[in-house]
Order: C-alpha cells, then sequence, then structure tokens
C-alpha cells in the first residue's frame, strides 16, 4: 500500500466503524479469510463488512467514495476467476442479506436479497412446483447475487438461458451512490444519465460484437440496451462482476419444473468425440447435455472404490444427456428416442433414482475433482470455462488438446457441451513465477477466438482472462464497456481491475506467495509426497463445506452449519492455513492465534475427507498444528486429561463406585469436570462393575473350521460399555467363528491422535501392531466395535508409521462387524426394528456406512439414516468453550429427527454419539451388535 493510501484507508475504516459498527471487521484472521476466493488469486482486503440491510451498504459505498477506497462485493466466495477478491473493503452479502423475501406463483417471480443461496430459492419456489432456471454445481452455497455477478449458467442454462435471461429487474446501486431501479425499456435507460445517447452512439458495434451465441459471458452483455432487445438494463448489468455498482434486491423468473425427468448416457472414443455429436442431439431439446471424461472418472473410482461410480457406456468421454417428460415413462421413452440418434456405439438410459443422483454428483463435484490431474498434479483454474458455439466444440477440443500436449500441461475435461462451453484445470506449475500459465492463456484465448467463442462461458473474466479481452473484442468494443462502466462508476471504486483497466493476469498469484513446508516429525501427508503445501492447497475453494448438506447424505461441515461463519468452515481453515504458510498477516507459524481461532471449533469429525470432492482431511491438519504448536511445551489441560482418558478409565476401574457416586453429586460432577477441562454441564459416564476384560469373558473356537477372527475391545467398549463386546462375542459365536480376544495392549491412540499429542501416538500404535500383527499372520481377520478407532487404524496409523510396513499390513485387515460378516455370507436374525441411524462421522468418512446399512435391511430393519455429526465428537464437545456449538449441532440434526421419529429407536455405533443423545436428550440408544444379539436371543435387552 502507498504511504499516502495508508493514512486515507485508516480513516475511512474508523469513519466505517463509526456507522456501522461491529458490521465491520478489520481483523487479521477475516482479512485473511476473505484474501481470496475460488482461483489463483490472493489480495487481503483491509476489512470486511457483513451488511443487515441496504443501507448499511449504501453507507459503506458512500464512505468508501469518499475517500478513494475501492469496494469488492462477495457472495459464496465461489469465483474461480477472481472476480470476489480485492483492495480496500470486501461487502459479504451472504451472512445477512440472504432471505427470499417474496415468492409469486401467479406471475412466476420471486424477490430475493443479493446474499441468499440458490437451493434456498429453490426450496421457497418448490411448494408451487416452480424453480429458478439456471443451476450451477454450487448451488448449495452459490449467493444469487453472485450468480447476477457472473452471469451463471449451469448445467440447465441449455434450456433455461443465462442468469441474464432470467432477471426482471435490479435495485443497484452505482458507484455514482445513486439507486436505480434497473429493468427493461427506455425508462430503465433513463435511470444512468447518458445512457441513452450511449446506446444510439454505438449501435453498430454492440450489434456486431456482443451476443453472438448464447455462452459469450467474456465482457459485459451490452447487447442486451438494444432497442429489438427491449433495452434492458438489467439483463446488461448482469455479468458485469460487481465493476459497474452493487445489487441490493433482485426481482427474477421463475419457470416450472420438469414433471419427470430421464438421462441418456452415451459412450464415445474421447471427449472431442462426443463433442461432434452434440449438434446431431440439440434438436431433441435436452434439458441438459454434460461432458464427462473418463479420467475424471477415474479419479472418483481411485477416491471411493469402483461402487462410488455408478455403470457407465464404453468409452473414453460421455455425453450426458437430461431430458423431460410428463411422466417417468414418458421421459424414459424420450431418452431412448434420443439414444437412436446418438453416434454412440454404446449407450444406457437411466431413470430418475439413486443411479441417476449419483452421476450427477460426479458431474456437480467437478470442479473439486478435476484439482488434481489424472496423475494426482495439482490443477489450477485459469482456463477454467472456456465457450464456442457448439457446431465447433469438436475441432476446438482437439485444438485445445493439441495446445495442452505442446505446452506440456494436462487437465480433466467435462462441461456443458450442449452450450458449446468446457470446463478445466490445468497443472500449470504456479510454485514458480506463473510465466507458462501467461504463455498457455494468451494461446488458448487465441485459439477460443479464432473458434469464435468467449475466454468465459459462465464465471466471468475477473483478475484470470480480463487481460485477454482484446484478443475476442475490438477497440471499439473494449472503448464501448469502458464508457459504459464509467457511466455507472466514474471513479473506479467497484472491483477496479475487473473487465475495464484489467490487472495482468499473473499479479497477485496465491501459490507462488506460499513457502515450501514438508512433513517432519508428525503426519506424513503421503497423499501429497510429504508436502503439507501441497496438502493444505488441495483446497481450491469451492465451498461446499459451506453447504448445509445433511438433507442429501453429506457429514461436512458441522461447525459451518451451527455458526453460518467462513472461519468454520473447511474452506476458511484451509485458507488460514495457507496464509500461514504466505505470511504477512498470518505471521507465527503453527502457532498464529488465527490458526488456533480457525481450527478451535473443527470436531476432527473428518468428514470433509469424504464429502470434500478434493479430499482434504482438516482433522489431520488439526492434529498437526496442535502437534507442531506444543510439542516440547505445556499443553492445554484437556489435552492430559481427555487426550489420555484411556489410561485414566484403567486407573479409575477399581475405583468405579466411587467415581460414579462422585458423578451423581452435582457438587462433585463440577468439580470433576473443571479438573479435567471439561464443560460443567457435561455428565461423567457411568462405569461398570466390571470392564469387558476383567469380567473374563469367554472365547470360542469353532468345532468346524469357522471364519478365524480377533476381536478387538477398544478402551471405551470395555471401561464403559462392556455389554457391546459381550453381544459382539454373541454375534460372531452365532456366524460360526473362530474367535479371540486381542490383548490389553492394542489401542488406537485416537485421543492422543485427535488432541495433537503424536509423539505418544505413535508409541501407541507400535505396541499396537505388536498385539494386532500376530493374529493378522495367524490368518485372523481384526473386528473392531468402536468406530473412530478402527477408522483410526484404517487411516490414521499410516500416515503416522508410513515407513513401518506392518502399517498397511495392519490397516487393510481391520473391519467393522458389518463389513466382516456380510463378507463371509454369513444370514443374520430377523429383527423387523424401526431405526433412526446416527452414523459416526468417522465410521461414514473413512469406512462408509453402506455395509451397515445392507445388514440391517436384511434383517429387515426399516432404516432411517440421519445424516451429519452428532456434535460431540470426542473430546470436542466436553471440551469447554464447545458446548454450546456441539448441542446446537446435535439438537439440529440427530435430536430433530429422533424428535420428528419418536417411534424409531436409536442405533448409534459411537461411544460418542450414545453419550451425546443420552447427555442431551436423555435417549437411549443401541450399537449394531447389540441389535444384532438381541434379534438372536429373540428377547428384549438384557444386563449380564
Amino acid at each position: 500500500m502507498a504511504d499516502d493510501a495508508k493514512p486515507r484507508t485508516e480513516a475511512f475504516l474508523d469513519a466505517l466503524r463509526g456507522q456501522l459498527g461491529d458490521l465491520v471487521d478489520g481483523s487479521s484472521l477475516t482479512r485473511a479469510l476473505y484474501a481470496t476466493d475460488a482461483s489463483n488469486y490472493r489480495i487481503v482486503p483491509e476489512a470486511v463488512l457483513a451488511p443487515k440491510s441496504k443501507d448499511d451498504v449504501i453507507t459503506a459505498v458512500d464512505l468508501a467514495r469518499a475517500h478513494g477506497v475501492p469496494v469488492t462485493v462477495r457472495g459464496g466466495g465461489t469465483s474461480c476467476a477472481g472476480n470476489a477478491v480485492g483492495p480496500g473493503l470486501v461487502i459479504d452479502f451472504s451472512r445477512f442479506m440472504n432471505r427470499v423475501l417474496s415468492v409469486d406463483p401467479d406471475s412466476s417471480t420471486a424477490v430475493v436479497e443479493p446474499g441468499v443461496v440458490l437451493n434456498t430459492l429453490q426450496t421457497a419456489a418448490l411448494p408451487y412446483g416452480l424453480r429458478f432456471g439456471p443451476d450451477p454445481s454450487t448451488a448449495t452455497r452459490c449467493t444469487i447475487g453472485g450468480m447476477i455477478g457472473n452471469n451463471a449458467c449451469g448445467p440447465h442454462g441449455l434450456s433455461y438461458g443465462r442468469t441474464a435471461d432470467n432477471v426482471v429487474s435490479l435495485t443497484w446501486l452505482t458507484g455514482r451512490g445513486d439507486v436505480i431501479t434497473a429493468g427493461r425499456g427506455s425508462e430503465g435507460l433513463a435511470a444512468v444519465p447518458g445512457l441513452d445517447s450511449f446506446v444510439r452512439q454505438n449501435l453498430a458495434v454492440l450489434r456486431t460484437e456482443f451476443g453472438r451465441f448464447g455462452r459469450q459471458i467474456s465482457g459485459y452483455s451490452l447487447e442486451h440496451l438494444l432497442p429489438e432487445n427491449g433495452h434492458n438494463l438489467a439483463a446488461a448489468l448482469t455479468g458485469t462482476e460487481g465493476s459497474c455498482g452493487i445489487l441490493l434486491e433482485a426481482t427474477v423468473t421463475l419457470v416450472p419444473r420438469a414433471p419427470a425427468s430421464a438421462l441418456a448416457v452415451l459412450g464415445y472414443r474421447d471427449m472431442a468425440t462426443a463433442a461432434d455429436d452434440v449438434p446431431n442431439l440439440l434438436p431433441f431439446r435436452p434439458l441438459a447435455l454434460e461432458g464427462l471424461d473418463a479420467q475424471l472418472i477415474e479419479v472418483v473410482r481411485r477416491a471411493h472404490g469402483a461402487a462410488g461410480v455408478p455403470t457407465l457406456p464404453a468409452g473414453g468421454g460421455w455425453l450426458i444427456a437430461e431430458v423431460g417428460g410428463a411422466g417417468p415413462e414418458e421421459a424414459v421413452g424420450a431418452a431412448r428416442e434420443l439414444v437412436a440418434a446418438a453416434g454412440s456405439a454404446d449407450t444406457l438410459v437411466l431413470p430418475a433414482g439413486p443411479e441417476a443422483t449419483r452421476l450427477w454428483q460426479i458431474r456437480a463435484d467437478g470442479a473439486g475433482l478435476a484439482g488434481r490431474t489424472a496423475d494426482g498434479k495439482q490443477a489450477w483454474p485459469g482456463w477454467e470455462d472456456s465457450a464456442v458455439p457448439p457446431e465447433r466444440l469438436g475441432d476446438y477440443l482437439r485444438g485445445l488438446q493439441a495446445l495442452m500436449a505442446d505446452e506440456n500441461v494436462s487437465g480433466l475435461a467435462y462441461g456443458h457441451f450442449g452450450d458449446g462451453c468446457v470446463h478445466v484445470r490445468l497443472d500449470f506449475p504456479l510454485d514458480g513465477d506463473g510465466a507458462l500459465m501467461r504463455r498457455f492463456l494468451e494461446r488458448a484465448a487465441a485459439l477460443a477466438a479464432e473458434h469464435g467463442g468467449s475466454l468465459s462461458g459462465e464465471h466471468g473474466d475477473g483478475r484470470a482472462r480480463s487481460e485477454l479481452l482484446p484478443v475476442m473484442y475490438s477497440p471499439e468494443a473494449l472503448r464501448a464497456m469502458e464508457t459504459f462502466k464509467a457511466l455507472l462508476d466514474p471513479e473506479d471504486v467497484m472491483n477496479p481491475g475487473v473487465v475495464v483497466r484489467p490487472a495482468p493476469l499473473d499479479a497477485d498469484l496465491r501459490r507462488p506467495q506460499a513457502r515450501r513446508l514438508r512433513a517432519t516429525d508428525g503426519f506424513a501427508f503421503a497423499h501429497d509426497g510429504g508436502d503439507i503445501t501441497d496438502a493444505v492447497h488441495r483446497c481450491v475453494g469451492v465451498g461446499k463445506c459451506r453447504a448445509d448438506s445433511r438433507g442429501q447424505g453429506g457429514f461436512m461441515c458441522p461447525s459451518y452449519t451451527a455458526t453460518r461463519d467462513e472461519k468454520d468452515s473447511t474452506r476458511g481453515r484451509a485458507r488460514i492455513l495457507q496464509e500461514m504458510l504466505n505470511g504477512g498477516v498470518v505471521s507465527d507459524g503453527w502457532s498464529s492465534h488465527e490458526v488456533h481461532d480457525a481450527l478451535d471449533l473443527c470436531l476432527s469429525c473428518k468428514a470433509c475427507a469424504n464429502d470434500c470432492p478434493t479430499g482434504i482431511d482438516m482433522a489431520m491438519f488439526k492434529s498437526e498444528t496442535l502437534h507442531q504448536t506444543y510439542k516440547g511445551r505445556l499443553r492445554p489441560l484437556s489435552h492430559y486429561t481427555l487426550g489420555r482418558l484411556p489410561q485414566w478409565l484403567r486407573l479409575a476401574a477399581p475405583l468405579a463406585p466411587l467415581v460414579n457416586l462422585a458423578g451423581r453429586v452435582p457438587l462433585l460432577r463440577r468439580a470433576m469436570t473443571a479438573v479435567m477441562g471439561a464443560d460443567p454441564r457435561r455428565s461423567l459416564p457411568t462405569l461398570p462393575r466390571k470392564p469387558f476384560r476383567r469380567s473374563n469373558p469367554p472365547t470360542r473356537s469353532a468345532k468346524e473350521a469357522g471364519a478365524k477372527v480377533v476381536l478387538w475391545v477398544d478402551s471405551f467398549s470395555d471401561a464403559i460399555d462392556p455389554d457391546i463386546p459381550r453381544d459382539a462375542l454373541d454375534v460372531l459365536f452365532a456366524a460360526g467363528c473362530d474367535v479371540e480376544i486381542a490383548g490389553p495392549g492394542a489401542c488406537c491412540g485416537l485421543t492422543l491422535v485427535s488432541t495433537g499429542q503424536l509423539t505418544a501416538a505413535k508409541a501407541r500404535l507400535r505396541k499396537t501392531l505388536d498385539v494386532l500383527l500376530p493374529h493378522v499372520r495367524d490368518g485372523r481377520t481384526v473386528v473392531g466395535i468402536e468406530p473412530s478407532c478402527i477408522a483410526t487404524l484404517r487411516s490414521d496409523l499410516v500416515e503416522l508409521l508410513p515407513d513401518d510396513p506392518r502399517a498397511v499390513e495392519l490397516a487393510h485387515s481391520v473391519k467393522t462387524m458389518a463389513e466382516f460378516v456380510t463378507s463371509i455370507g454369513w444370514t443374520p436374525p430377523r429383527a423387523a426394528e424401526k431405526l433412526l441411524v446416527q452414523p459416526h462421522c468417522h465410521h461414514y468418512s473413512v469406512m462408509g456406512y453402506d455395509a451397515d446399512q445392507a445388514l440391517l435391511e436384511a434383517m429387515g430393519c426399516d432404516v432411517e439414516i440421519s445424516a451429519g455429526c452428532c456434535g460431540l465428537a470426542g473430546n470436542f464437545g466436553m471440551e469447554k468453550g464447545h458446548y454450546e456449538i456441539s448441542e446446537k449441532i446435535a439438537r439440529e440434526g440427530i435430536l430433530a429427527k429422533a424428535s420428528a421419529s419418536p417411534d424409531r429407536r436409536i442405533l448409534a455405533d459411537g461411544f460418542s454419539c450414545r453419550t451425546q443423545v443420552s447427555d442431551l436428550a436423555g435417549l437411549d440408544s443401541r450399537h449394531l451388535v447389540q441389535i444384532i444379539a438381541e434379534a438372536l436371543r429373540g428377547s428384549s435387552p438384557t444386563r449380564r
């Protein structure tokens, strides 16, 4: 910042805080969070404003203009081109100005605030059989304001048009400080002085260079100002990327929902061949026509196994055509007609249902999945969404592939092929100077222009492509865009550096600013070659963690779901860690207070490792942070108590009656929780008269050779819930297994891992290898009881002991009860129970819950799955400072579902989950093995 600019900015912030108070945040933590979006760019703002009303925005912009401070607006922060980062003031509409103000089914319109998430609008319109037409893959977190800013489209842009085609009117704050209503007609032009004259003087260039095909999103869409297009100022302002003013409110068009749909999936030799067939299919008027590369499917298969990918026709690339109909049969019939006309050798028709949903989810996760190339290199946006007329798409893809080969870069292609739009992220070496990126983008821009295309087909130009606009526009068209901006923002306050007078495309790149950090004595970060910098940059900002995914089968991110604060999202935490590597704003390494503030409410649930399409594991980063911060130093009290709980449980076992008595006396219980560093509102578990191991549990060898098992009883099951391992034995005996019980030294060290005591965790895990490996080498499968402990041996073990080959051997030999008994083909007993199931987060994230669900359904159970964390998450919900968030997560998740389904009994394999529902609601819950054992006994549960 220039010397004269700093006092001016400080005066602005003082004035802004004086007017808007706590809505303004200039802390280092928040500035770091908003320094980047989903792009390659990093610009640290001076402050962030989360307005609650239009007046707050007007006040802020008046002050910014008076002080010469630039303003950038932001919705969900999912912009891929650097559209939502800038110096000065960032205005985040997503926090408070996020309401659907009205839905009018008679006029098929809705009035919304700019920060409303698209899916929120879709939910509000659903009762009327309506929807907003354009639907980007980020629909669960992108905002309508952001869609209007970028002129977003999505897969159904093919049938419903761009966002510009679906706006009625906009309440707009110009850079001059005027609030105007932008709509259609000459009265709209009159709202901006000089605009009518501008249109008349530029008729020729507006008619010849703008709006040449549907996905020409680059630059401003000035064709909408033409008289033959209704002088539509609202549509012209759509896609100006915050550079011509700020949206305060929008009236948008809604369209009828298709009554039924089906998918036609068409296999081709490669993506270019698939693109050649697009013009043949467009006459069938598909609702969407998407392209998908085989390499992208392979990324999913590697991450989630073969079960993660639905059956597909043979080929190296696919077209996915969605067609509609009045009913399911008509939709399927329409799909078959399209298939008959396609030039595909292998095809598949999928009616609406789970398989179609899984395929759409892969397509929706494309931006995150494409963050790694087929060989695992990091890939970046930049040439993210170019578009050409559909009839030129095949040739354009061949040219693009040739260019990629010539520049020795690669990426996974997919996109909206029906509109000629291609998404691809490329493995530019952005830890260098960005020279290759610049050269490639200049050549790619020329290629797109040669095919009559657009640098951007739906994400806008931002900082990534604005500099390249002269490749596709004449000087006269560029001057027209500059004049249009000047009419609305003469002082260049609004998002400077974007579209008009663009910043260099290789300026302010985020990755080159990051220092290299290698793994040392904590986790190996093996999936990134031991490079912590690469690992934390897995987060490319797609923001799926900001979605409330509980109703969609996801678990991520429970803390953000509770607080709606960016710092509590997986993305926010990754951004702070990236800033730690960048230095400057976050400058004290692992010990930085910004890092610990951001990680404080991470539940270490590992849901991000599964739900985030980039596979970033924030639980691992939290543990590594605690390890690096506290090694050789005094730790927080809870690390010595809750973090070493298995040891304390062993010591407390002989004193169980006294401990239980103390737990029932409020004063003593509060004293004990205080000593533990736990919240005093938490109860203490009731210890049994004897732990499982001290009760002389039986073992049994099958009379006839049965499956050989070693039952691994974890510390929690042994010392707190001994009836569960007893029932596990009954189940294994009923399955005809040859059973041994693992020795007492087998502990996964989970509580040590979650509190970052990694040196002690490694020592514990080595002892566990010593105990369990002889059983494995004797041909026994290790069957565990506690999901979090099983997950630790399946995932963290190999990351903590990468040089010990025994770690992989054991990790491959540990199974859940459901995985094991289904693998040996055992027929379970019938149990026609209605169950509400709370899968443990680690169970869901590491092992998956499919085997358990299949087993329960085979038993005849009516199963409802509660997606989302229970909120306790081991030591998290017990610690002081976390109770309110822990409770909120539970009450909006499992407890709300339990209240809505009182006739269902709760199944919760996780000790934490059972503790949470008991502690907060007094509800009983059971482990899977208890349900099976009860069915075997044909009776209610008994205590022995």
